[in-house]
């Protein structure tokens, strides 16, 4: 019998003669088969599709693999938790059609620039101001690389500098409300939408933060680097401010919502790209302005929801193999400190990130990595007292969440892959690719300060879900 008989045949085992015998042994080839699809320059939503179809084929035959993944793009599509990561990247799209974050850079330039690197520092704040009302970290990167770079160069700033920290400030769109990444961990992992993303806000405060000192302290030391900016009065900066209203205007909405719970996270979204268009009308923009924003995000959401449909198909196939309940196993099995583990665990996330977008890290790693890191606390029902990180269930849920996005961040601008760094240099040709890359070290740096801080300091992610009604 050919192997497309005994394929079509429906009968397991066919690709590596085991079958459901081990079906862990199954999970731990096709990881392995995943991980050289990734390196070898296959995208992530073929790789995971394909991988997972093999899988399932493998453990239950094709009929039945066929009509288990027939399904998924329908049935997780019309999911009403996704409908907010078009309307969060419609937000910041429009934001960057109707002019305003040029005026939000602008205003962030007018108060900080005085500082030690001053406009780089308003670089970060303004990042963080729009990332605010963007959900996409390479849209936030790809503005700012238009916006701040020219600035900062015609003021004497290294190229280094000025590209580092448009890329590192892009990524905070993956932390700060409405953040596309936050909405799919949680429909991953069965989240509350409300609380993770009020519980990235002070997160992402506290890595703008983190970013500015560190910036401030490298300019105090080479102040030619980054050179502060002098003569601006304060009629100027209070003449900055109105544009900055229509921003505060729909974070305030967003999260004051989610907050009180007057509005759904998604109604909330949807309210804030009203709120957005009519502010971008009165400022002048058009149908060809308009339709650009259209555009640009119908392409990011299709590419976010393919990616989706191919990862999810290897989930199913993952839940089948029983994988992520012998990793967890295996995790429990050592003993060790949790915490140390936990730090082995991030490593790998970096190693990873290396060679991997974001989106795609987290989809593929997650089925398998937060049960483990759940069990490795005490479970999902565990108390703080009995836990061991300090945490209950719920809370360690969220706190791991946003542990694991602040973690994708890294990866946004680590080489090779770094996609920020591309974007920087896809924008500004100009500035090599080895400068942008030399620029992010310090802010890598500041990446690794701030997940420590918000590992040994949990509160800092936990206070505002916990206040939530």
């Amino acid at each position: 019998m050919s192997f497309l008989e005994t394929l079509t045949s429906g009968a397991p085992g066919v690709f590596f003669g085991i079958g459901y015998s081990n079906p862990a042994l199954v999970g731990v080839i096709c990881m392995g088969l995943l991980l050289v699809f990734v390196l070898i320059g296959v995208r992530v939503v073929f790789a995971a599709g394909l991988v997972g179809l093999i899988g399932l084929v493998e453990l239950i035959g094709w009929h039945a693999a066929a009509g288990s993944i027939g399904s998924i793009p329908h049935s997780k599509s019309v999911s009403f938790v996704l409908g907010l990561i078009p309307v969060f990247i419609l937000i910041g799209y429009l934001a960057f059609h109707a002019g305003m974050t040029a005026q939000l850079f602008a205003a962030a330039r007018a108060w900080i620039g005085w500082l030690p690197g001053g406009l780089a520092v308003a670089t970060v704040f303004a990042t963080a101001g729009f990332a605010a009302v963007s959900g996409a970290s390479t849209a936030t990167t790809a503005v700012f690389a238009r916006v701040a770079i020219p600035e900062m160069l015609k003021a004497g700033y290294d190229r280094p500098l000025a590209a580092g920290v448009v890329a590192a400030g892009g990524t905070l769109a993956s932390l700060i409300p409405p953040s596309a990444i936050l909405v799919i961990y949680a429909i991953i992992v069965e989240e509350s939408v409300g609380a993770l993303l009020l519980a990235g806000f002070l997160p992402g405060l506290f890595s703008a933060a983190i970013y500015a000192a560190i910036i401030i302290l490298w300019a105090k030391f080479r102040p030619e680097a980054g050179p502060s900016v002098r003569g601006i009065s304060w009629r100027e900066r209070f003449k900055s401010l109105p544009g900055v209203l229509p921003i505060a205007a729909v974070v305030g909405i967003i999260v004051s919502a989610v907050y009180t719970g007057w509005a759904a996270p998604t109604e909330a979204g949807a309210l804030g790209a009203f709120v957005v268009l009519v502010m971008a009308w009165i400022n002048g923009m058009r149908w060809p302005s308009l339709k650009a924003a259209l555009m640009e995000t119908s392409k990011l959401v299709v590419m976010i929801f393919s990616l989706i449909w191919g990862v999810l198909i290897f989930g199913r196939f993952l839940g089948f193999s029983g994988l992520p309940e012998t990793f967890a196993n295996w995790i429990l099995s050592f003993d060790a400190d949790p915490y140390l583990i936990l730090a082995a665990i991030l490593l790998g996330y970096v190693i990873l990130g290396m060679f991997m977008d974001a989106i795609g890290l987290l989809l593929l790693t997650l089925p398998v990595v937060y049960p483990a890191v759940m069990a490795l606390n005490g479970g999902p029902d565990v108390t703080a007292a009995d836990s061991a990180f300090g945490m209950s269930g719920a809370q360690a849920s969220i706190w791991f969440g946003i542990i694991v996005v602040k973690m994708a961040e890294v990866c946004l601008i680590t080489p090779p892959i770094g996609i920020n760094c591309f974007v920087v240099n896809g924008v500004r040709p100009d500035i090599p690719l080895t400068d942008v890359f030399r620029g992010i070290f310090l802010f890598f740096v500041a990446d690794i300060l701030t997940i420590a801080g918000l590992i040994f300091f949990p509160q800092i992610i936990t206070w505002l879900p916990s206040m939530m009604n």
